[in-house]
């Protein structure tokens, strides 16, 4: 009965407070970091492009389901991420089991992280090659396992921002290991695949996880991201050489099969990469009420499994102890739901910070968990 999940539907755009049913709720839930959901400039942008284009796209981009917003969105989505081409996908799951099984074949292997998302998980299950799972963020062995293991191409897949604790991937450490290997084998043989879906918008200015560590986007990264996070949007892309970008639009079957975005969802995603660019204040509060937020959690006690972004996990002992955790904070008007297995192996409350909190809304989250614990 604990595992059983149930459906909360708003009765209110998305932002820091919500409405459900009658009740109206601080909102410590949500993937909308930098509140860019309601944003006026995403929204006229959208009603613009449904003005001109209408709403459905009616076919896929291989026949004419795309407009010239599509082909814009991927030319700005590669700007923006320093790569030579972009590939737009319907979400993050759908570019997750689309583009992992066109890249990895029978014959390679795949080393993927023990915390990496479902859709990572299920990509590579689609896929025809070997999969070794490699202890959450261990470095030694992962490079251990990538010299004692014979393959025709390697490849290391990871989130950057784990969705579920809140950590970051120790991308500069895997990067050194990728160029020392590259110096053994061909470049061909080895790939790197980052799932950017919570780094994008938030690390690295907002340009996402490699340029948080000053990475250069090589040839042989892929890199996936979201529109539906920190962008408010919807959608999601590859970012890579045209090479890789090319083979992936040819094979990725979640690609070739699907109908396209909406135009005006590609125009709400461009709009919201306008705003990152001309708001760059939007992310300096963001990161402002992450510290406040984790300074005051930690301060009560609580167990934030090493978070080091916006999503500040809160970890219990137990399943009800988690429910209960978020009862209390609901009748204090505080949604925070609990996460739960088969999600993830340790129950939480998964606190989500984004911009548009003000230091009240914060604190009051804060002085809830004192009397809730």
């Amino acid at each position: 009965m604990n595992l059983l999940r149930e459906i909360q539907n708003c009765n209110s755009p998305q932002g820091p407070r919500i409405t459900l049913g009658r009740r109206t709720f601080i909102n410590f839930s949500s993937n909308n970091y930098l509140g860019l959901a309601n944003h006026p400039h995403v929204i006229d942008s959208a009603q613009k492009a449904i003005k001109k284009f209408g709403f459905g796209s009616g076919a896929s981009r291989l026949l004419c389901g795309g407009s010239i917003l599509h082909s814009e969105l991927e030319k700005k989505t590669a700007r923006f991420k320093s790569t030579e081409s972009a590939l737009l996908f319907n979400s993050g799951y759908s570019a997750n089991t689309g583009i992992i099984p066109a890249i990895a074949e029978e014959g390679d292997v795949i080393f993927s992280d023990e915390l990496n998302h479902a859709s990572i998980v299920d990509g590579c299950r689609l896929s025809k090659a070997k999969v070794i799972v490699y202890e959450h963020k261990n470095i030694n062995a992962l490079e251990k396992l990538l010299k004692k293991t014979k393959a025709r191409r390697k490849i290391i897949v990871t989130d950057s921002v784990f969705s579920m604790d809140g950590d970051i991937a120790p991308l500069k450490e895997i990067y050194s290991i990728c160029l020392n290997s590259a110096l053994r084998i061909p470049h061909s043989a080895l790939l790197l695949y980052i799932d950017d879906a919570h780094g994008t918008g938030v690390l690295g200015k907002g340009q996402g996880s490699l340029a948080h560590f000053g990475i250069k986007p090589e040839p042989w990264i892929i890199q996936m991201g979201t529109f539906s996070k920190a962008l408010g949007s919807l959608g999601a892309f590859a970012a890579g050489s045209k090479d890789s970008i090319n083979w992936i639009m040819n094979t990725a079957r979640s690609f070739i099969f699907s109908t396209a975005l909406p135009s005006c969802v590609a125009a709400a995603s461009i709009a919201a990469l306008e705003v990152i660019h001309r708001e760059p204040e939007l992310l300096k509060r963001l990161w402002a009420n992450r510290e406040q937020a984790v300074h005051g959690i930690t301060k009560l006690g609580y167990d934030t499994a090493g978070s080091e972004t916006p999503i500040i996990p809160i970890r219990t002992e137990t399943v009800e102890k988690a429910r209960q955790i978020s009862r209390r904070l609901m009748e204090k008007g505080i949604f925070a739901p609990a996460i739960r297995p088969p999600t993830v192996k340790e129950p939480r409350i998964r606190i989500t910070v984004t911009a548009e909190h003000t230091e009240e809304d914060i604190e009051k989250l804060i002085k809830a968990l004192s009397k809730v614990s």
